[in-house]
């Protein structure tokens, strides 16, 4: 069990191991026709239907006692177009796997999130992003993608063709079709020069808006428990390529971000009372370093210490009030926090249900050591993001229901309106949806 989700006795699971599912049926087509086949069947039956790809989100958006079509067989890049600057993918295939074939191509995504693992469909759906300044989500980038809806039409959609399902369906929660391929904007590969460094977290929040404007790729993690921060700063360089050396990039990103890290976890979790010091020595075992690579080798690493996440958008300029809001109460709660804090941000798009839709966006991202209780600490956290009209993460846990989110998405009714359209016997409908979106 790798990266992906894992069933056994036909029970799903997801990464985190916080949702479990029992399908009537799983579906893996090889092919559009037979997705389209598998939902007109699925009706038949008077089954639900839902998608899954790699079970990377927290919350149970895939989760279904109904069909559950699993895309591994709707994979690779269907063409690239190198006047338009596109690439069209299947839906199914690995982020990595995208990444990998476009340097290939000597092509690259404009921006990516921090993990690669999960397939290019399940990670724009629930609006997967890295950071930046002016570069968006990976939904974002989209140019055009190709929907099958609950009768089993094929829709494609771009922002000449049926732009009102392009605005709301590159952010789709799996709510309006299933997605079964997408055009990505791409461009010439280019170098990213890296640059991480430690920095008090009162400097980080001082100085957050500096940082924000000079960098164009800016982020920073805080350890709880410490005044202590882990800064990154990408942005384009002329060259020449530095990859972090290998016996480096092992020490730094496996044994320090994976190994000790996971041991860090254990010990955490065994005796809660040494978390705080443990905190202070992760945050000074990080010493500063820089490197140039490829933009997939620098945007992404591997993540494997297993947990369970929270995140929340709010405004860009409400980031450094929520911060500290957030360190207050973790220092006066006797919580202990294992994970660091990861704090990103994007421009503001015009994506009908984008964390981002409308405004320029900062993330704030709790974490919890899977098996560990998060509910307290989550819950305290939420009250904070939610006193700031901040908008969760669809793939991250959160208690928010279709009341909230109409007042803090000023088109949430364009989406329900749009769902009410395309499925209106609500075929592709879980309780998670019906909680997010309402009935």
């Amino acid at each position: 069990m790798s990266s992906t989700a894992s069933g056994r006795n036909g029970t799903w699971r997801n990464w985190g191991g916080n949702v479990a599912a029992r399908p009537a049926r799983e579906v893996t087509p090889a092919s559009v026709e037979e997705l389209s086949a598998a939902i007109r069947r699925a009706a038949e039956d008077g089954l639900k239907v839902k998608a899954v790809g790699s079970g990377h989100s927290f919350t149970s958006i895939a989760a279904t006692d109904g069909v559950l079509i699993r895309p591994q067989l709707l994979t690779g890049i269907r063409s690239i177009d190198r006047e338009a600057m596109t690439v069209t993918v299947e839906a199914g295939t690995p982020l990595k796997r995208l990444n990998m074939a476009l340097a290939r191509e000597g092509l690259s995504l404009t921006n990516m999130g921090d993990i690669m693992e999960q397939t290019v469909s399940g990670a724009t759906s629930t609006g997967t992003h890295g950071t930046g300044r002016d570069s968006a989500s990976i939904a974002a980038q989209i140019k055009g993608l190709e929907l099958v809806t609950a009768d089993g039409s094929v829709l494609n959609c771009s922002e000449k063709e049926n732009p009102e399902v392009f605005a709301a369906a590159r952010i789709g929660l799996g709510a309006l079709g299933i997605v079964t391929a997408i055009t990505f904007a791409v461009e010439p590969i280019f170098l990213l020069s890296a640059r991480e460094e430690p920095m008090p977290f009162d400097k980080v929040l001082a100085d957050f808006d500096e940082l924000w404007a000079e960098n164009e790729h800016f982020e920073f993690y805080w350890f709880p428990h410490t005044g202590s921060t882990n800064t990154k700063r990408n942005n384009r360089s002329a060259g020449p390529e530095k990859p972090v050396g290998q016996v480096a990039g092992w020490f730094e990103d496996e044994f320090l971000s994976n190994g000790v890290f996971q041991v860090a976890q254990w010990v955490g979790r065994a005796a809660p009372a040494t978390i705080p010091a443990i905190a202070r020595i992760s945050s000074k075992a990080l010493s500063a370093r820089t490197y140039t690579d490829i933009p997939y080798k620098v945007f992404t690493s591997p993540r494997r210490v297993r947990f369970v996440e929270m995140e929340y958008a709010v405004a860009r300029e409400a980031v450094v009030e929520t911060l500290r809001e957030l360190k207050a109460m973790v220092d006066r709660s006797g919580l202990r926090v294992s994970f660091p804090v990861e704090v990103r941000t994007a421009p503001a798009d015009d994506i009908t249900l984008s964390t981002a839709s409308g405004r320029d966006s900062a993330y704030i991202a709790v974490h919890m050591a899977k098996g560990t209780p998060y509910q307290r600490y989550f819950t305290a956290a939420e009250r904070i993001f939610t006193a700031h009209e901040g908008r969760p993460h669809w793939g991250k846990v959160h208690t928010r229901d279709a009341e909230y989110f109409a007042q803090v998405y000023p088109r949430f009714g364009e989406f329900t309106a749009l769902r009410d359209r395309l499925d209106p016997d609500r075929r592709f409908q879980n309780d998670y949806l019906r909680r997010v979106l309402g009935a």
